[in-house]
């Protein structure tokens, strides 16, 4: 029989869905600019048109930098279309007859989708520097416990906790010993197999039930943790490539600690 650490709680499947924050921009995306167009429709024949564009310009930097490249896309669109419809002749048509309206709805849109990009960008690469930190200290951490501690089972419940924070566990609990079934694995690339099919976690989250990440030390198998998705989003794949390595300290630790006394 195999030892089993941490109790098993209902299997769940993570959703797949928009964060509040990404729904947030793209309704902001929608309507901000058509708000503000509408606000400026009273001055329009004393508001240049480079100006009202300018204003509209500044509303998709907003939306870009709170909320997702989609959302920053979305905003572009729309404001190319209120600048139309709403501060070019004729009025409250999406007809432009003048040659240089036509110029700048053109710059505007263009402008709109690559700030909105540009943002989404830096906002990656803010996340990835703070993500990659992060990630790091807890390597080092597993590292440092590994070898301090006493025994092996430390560094198992230490991972155990680890793994439920960095991949938004439900549950997760270590089995040592024989393997039992063919649960879904996570693999050392940061892929899901499901049997011998790579599951596409992009577009169907988890899959239903455990997931089993598996611990080697020294090339030979000694346990593996049993994952229970949360109900979040499935964590990219850096985080997932960073549990795998979580799971080769923990082999590493318990390969040194020798044979585990049940």
């Amino acid at each position: 029989m195999s030892a089993v650490i941490g109790a098993r709680r209902p299997h769940v499947k993570a959703p797949s869905a928009w964060a509040p924050r990404d729904r947030w921009a793209l309704t902001a995306g929608l309507a901000a600019p058509l708000l503000v167009s509408l606000a400026l429709a009273p001055f329009r024949t004393n508001l240049s048109h480079a100006n009202a564009a300018l204003v509209l310009v500044v509303v998709v930097v907003a939306v870009s930098a709170l909320g997702s490249r989609t959302a920053g896309v979305v905003a572009a669109l729309s404001a190319a279309a209120w600048f139309d419809f709403f501060l070019t002749r004729p009025y409250e048509t999406f007809d432009i007859t003048a040659s240089g309206d036509v110029v700048t709805a053109v710059l505007l849109l263009t402008v709109g989708v690559t700030v909105s990009q540009l943002a989404a960008r830096a906002r990656w690469l803010e996340v990835v520097t703070v993500t990659d930190e992060a990630h790091l200290s807890r390597i080092h951490r597993t590292a440092d416990l590994a070898k301090k501690a006493g025994s092996a089972e430390v560094v198992v419940d230490h991972v155990r906790g680890e793994l439920t924070d960095l991949l938004g566990l439900r549950a997760c609990r270590f089995e040592y010993g024989t393997l039992l079934g063919r649960p879904p694995r996570l693999r050392a690339d940061g892929s899901v197999t499901v049997g011998k099919r790579t599951w596409d976690l992009d577009t169907a989250g988890w899959p239903e039930g455990e997931i089993e990440l598996r611990a080697y030390g020294n090339g030979h198998y000694l346990g593996r943790f049993m994952l229970t998705p949360g109900p979040g989003p499935v964590p990219p794949l850096p985080s997932r490539l960073v549990a795998v390595t979580l799971a080769d300290q923990t082999g590493a630790a318990l390969d040194t600690a020798g044979p585990v006394r049940r």
